[in-house]
């Protein structure tokens, strides 16, 4: 127990001993008062009536005293149980049971309010995700029907690969709710980075290709903006969950191309980390940057960031969950994300532990 909850403790005063208080009280009060009937010879009747009135209102006064935060709490109770998490007790700090119900009281609500938000996010999450596969699949198969290309191996491989992803994500989708339990497995094993880091900025080029394709955070039409792959050195390996990492990539290529200036470019570079299979992954973009000010706010849910971008055509802002999305899946490794100095533009910094490091 804490310094703070020992000291509560040892100043509080118990129901009980207030009861037994109220009763030592009368009981002092009738006494004095026949006391002083015998000493005044007063009328026994009037001191009887003097001693009941005194008694109803000091037991009034403690009464009050005791069922008024029972009449808040049993308030309260029914607003939860309404989906009202936003009230909470009053008097928690009171030192008897009474004010130690109000402090769970007041706990309980705060851990519904947070299960009820984290319900929310991981409805708009999931949703979120689910849009990058099924929007690159109907790239696919829409440029078969147009005949901008065949159904041959390769095409109809892309559109399996996407599919298959499709239903990874949709398999995940009770593993994601036990997120915040803590749970949730890490399917992580070593890869090859450069074929892999390829393949995704390869699936991102495809997308791009559509006509007004929704993207993981928003819709734009951003075919001018050239992704730029940098490993070193190219047999680099890293170990770490692949479809966690393809989340943290594809947001972050993506937020980096709707701010990209005209024909600008977008840099993803890996380099190995400290320790055994770690990673260091940077996503670099030559837009406007992040004010110094913002940089700590940028992977909050639905932040959309204070102004729009001047350059890059169709960037509507998204919804504001991309870069809490790729957060998330870094945090599942127990690695770090954060916006980096430089000198041109947005540096995202991505730290992977490796082997040893990584959240089970």
């Amino acid at each position: 127990m804490s310094a703070r909850g020992s000291g509560r403790r040892s100043f509080s005063i118990s129901v009980k001993t207030k009861l037994g208080t109220l009763v030592v009280v009368s009981v002092f009060i009738t006494t004095g008062l026949l006391l002083v009937a015998l000493r005044t010879e007063t009328e026994l009747r009037f001191i009887t009536v003097f001693s009941v009135i005194a008694t109803l209102l000091i037991t009034q006064f403690v009464a009050h005293g005791l069922t008024a935060p029972l009449d808040e709490m049993n308030t309260v109770a029914k607003g939860i149980s309404h989906g009202d998490y936003t009230r909470r007790v009053r008097g928690a700090d009171r030192r008897d049971e009474l004010g130690d119900l109000a402090c769970t009281i007041n706990r309980m609500a705060d851990d519904l309010e947070a299960v009820d938000r984290h319900r929310k996010e991981l409805v708009a999450n999931v949703s979120h995700e689910l849009r990058t596969p099924i929007a690159a699949l109907r790239a696919v198969l829409e440029n078969v029907v147009d005949g901008v290309c065949a159904a041959d191996p390769e095409t109809m491989g892309t559109a399996l690969k996407q599919t298959e992803r499709l239903g990874r994500l949709v398999e995940t989708l009770l593993d994601l709710s036990r997120l915040d339990n803590g749970v949730v497995p890490l399917r992580a094993h070593r890869f090859e980075v450069w074929p892999y880091l390829s393949g995704v900025l390869k699936e991102a080029n495809l997308a791009a290709t559509r006509r007004r394709l929704p993207s993981a955070s928003g819709l734009h039409t951003r075919t001018d903006v050239h992704l730029h792959l940098d490993v070193s050195p190219p047999e680099l390996t890293a170990h770490a969950d692949a479809e966690r990492l393809h989340q943290v990539v594809a947001n972050l290529i993506d937020n980096a191309v709707k701010h990209s200036p005209p024909h600008g470019r977008v840099t993803v570079r890996a380099r190995r980390g400290p320790s055994a299979e770690s990673l260091d992954l940077e996503v670099v973009d030559e837009g406007p940057g992040i004010p110094e000010q913002e940089r700590h706010r940028v992977f909050e849910r639905f932040n959309r960031g204070g102004a729009p971008s001047p350059h890059g055509p169709g960037s509507d802002g998204g919804t504001g969950l991309g870069l809490a999305i790729a957060r998330w899946a870094v945090d599942l490794h127990g690695g770090q994300i954060g916006v980096a100095e430089s000198a041109r533009g947005c540096r995202i910094l991505v730290t992977l532990p490796g082997v040893h490091s990584a959240r089970d």
